[in-house]
């Protein structure tokens, strides 16, 4: 992890509180794409690692893996959702926009103040769409725009996104 770059007090909070962990003992991985079993392993942390009544309700999520009580705490809080053939593609990476949403489910759960400012807009970015959670987002900056013009919702999450988007999400 390099100390002069952009994510680097992100990186320290999660590692600080063990919400994140490295990919290895020695290595973070701040630019590896994070997949949807890691973020609601990180949002489960989040919410203290609180008891599940049940297994997963997915195909694909077997149990003993890091992310199996995680994944299905989050599908009984409504955090995340699988897909239509009954999988929840554990390994997929993960969209800025899907990080955005369930980061977004995660807050609204948590109790956080939801309010969107008035006036609030997208329009600013040229790829910017009125999605609740994106909105929401970028109005108590939580996400930051690529560049001046583009969200690039549908560019992959990196682990140091997610760490420095829940660090600004948290103080």
């Amino acid at each position: 992890v390099d100390t002069s770059r952009w994510y680097h007090e992100g990186l320290d909070y999660v590692v600080e509180y063990e919400i994140m962990n490295g990919i290895t003992e020695n290595c973070f991985a701040p630019n590896e794409n994070i997949t949807r079993g890691m973020v609601m392993t990180i949002l489960y942390r989040m919410a203290s690692s609180p008891e599940v009544t049940g297994g997963s309700p997915y195909t694909d999520v077997a149990e003993n893996r890091y992310f199996s009580q995680a994944v299905a705490w989050a599908a009984e809080q409504g955090i995340a959702t699988g897909y239509p053939d009954g999988t929840f593609r554990p390994n997929q990476p993960v969209t800025r926009q899907e990080l955005v949403t369930f980061y977004w489910r995660y807050a609204n759960l948590a109790g956080c103040d939801m309010t969107i400012s008035q006036g609030a807009s997208l329009a600013e970015y040229r790829d910017g769409d009125s999605k609740e959670a994106m909105l929401w987002a970028v109005d108590t900056g939580l996400i930051r725009g690529v560049d001046a013009n583009t969200l690039a919702p549908n560019g992959t999450a990196s682990r140091a996104m997610a760490a420095t988007m829940l660090y600004r999400m948290v103080v």
